[in-house]
């Protein structure tokens, strides 16, 4: 049964309220020569166009074409509004050439502006309608290709690797960029797979629900909301909060706004020196399961308490610390000491 859309009530008139710069379609250098005033021919780059927009009536038009309504247990929340979608790829810094990962393509939309700033893209998709709707789109260029997979469960490697070699085997640049408009309710997931892959993804920029945007963003000590994700990731990569889009630029419209986090990937050889990053977030996460507790009790199943306060002072902590007093710097030290103790 085909479920049609048309009724819907229009999108507010605040959806547009968020003011982002334009893309022109073409850049034109002119470049004067000390020799001649002739300006020198610039070919531009290539650019491909997909001349549907992005709006709120395209987006049910996309919708019904397949029959379809957004997923609740999918996380499915659609933009409508394009100028955020090229906040998005601004912030990435994607240009001709790039390879990008796109998790969640939807109807496309992102993904349009990201062959317009001329990159090629690999697409998962799990809703097998929405993956086929992306097909179609984008058809007609070889620069897009949709993979209909649950991220969460593929084998992200093999599929990126194969890809990267399939679109520019000769390609210099090694490594590929994450822009994603995901799904909130996978976005803990989806930071863990991500950013532990500093040696293929160079930065990853994702929408996220604002509330966790800031959360992971933020690792103020002392705070209920610093956990081990905070260490996770600041221990993989370096965050920044670029900024916020209101909720009403997305459809369905969802309770909370978003935000858009970059997040800059550290080479390995940059990562925290630890004998084992198994053990040491094993650590981690075990301290702060008793986030209350004074380390030397949540952490008595790794060392006696006694060793435990010896090796908090040795690193210029009080012997009564608790986890959320720590800094990402405290608990390397800590981890290393206790696995020699």
């Amino acid at each position: 049964m085909t479920i049609l859309l048309q009724n819907l009530p229009p999108i507010p008139s605040s959806a547009s309220s968020l003011r982002c710069r334009t893309r022109s379609p073409t850049v034109v250098c002119v470049v004067a020569s000390s020799n001649t005033h002739k300006p020198d021919r610039i070919k531009p780059k290539t650019r491909i166009k997909i001349k549907e927009p992005d709006d709120y009536h395209a987006t049910l038009r996309a919708l019904n074409s397949k029959g379809r309504i957004p997923r609740k247990t999918l996380g499915q929340h659609y933009m409508l509004n394009g100028e955020v979608n090229e906040q998005l790829v601004d912030a990435a810094n994607v240009s001709d050439g790039d390879v990008v990962l796109e998790i969640g393509p939807g109807t496309g939309s992102l993904t349009n502006v990201l062959v317009e700033s001329g990159a090629t893209i690999l697409a998962i998709e799990k809703d097998p309608y929405m993956a086929a709707l992306v097909r179609d789109r984008f058809a007609s260029t070889r620069r897009v290709k949709v993979v209909q997979e649950d991220f969460t469960r593929c084998h992200l490697r093999s599929h990126l690797s194969s890809y990267m070699e399939e679109s520019d085997p000769s390609d210099s640049n090694p490594y590929a960029k994450v822009v994603a408009n995901i799904p909130f309710n996978i976005s803990t997931d989806v930071v863990k797979q991500l950013l532990p892959m500093g040696d293929v993804f160079s930065q990853v920029v994702l929408l996220l629900q604002e509330e966790a945007a800031v959360r992971m963003v933020d690792s103020s000590l002392r705070t209920s909301e610093y956990r081990p994700i905070n260490i996770f990731i600041n221990f993989y990569s370096d965050p920044e909060y670029k900024f916020k889009v209101p909720r009403e630029n997305f459809f369905p419209q969802p309770k909370v706004d978003a935000a858009v986090v970059v997040f800059r990937l550290k080479q390995t050889v940059d990562y925290p020196q630890v004998s084992s990053t198994k053990s040491f977030f094993s650590m981690v996460n075990s301290a702060f399961n008793g986030k209350r507790k004074m380390l030397r009790k949540s952490l008595q199943h790794i060392t006696s308490s006694l060793k435990m306060e010896e090796a908090l002072v040795n690193i210029g902590l009080p012997a009564t610390s608790r986890p959320e007093e720590l800094t990402l710097e405290d608990f390397v030290k800590l981890h290393n000491l206790i696995v020699d103790i």
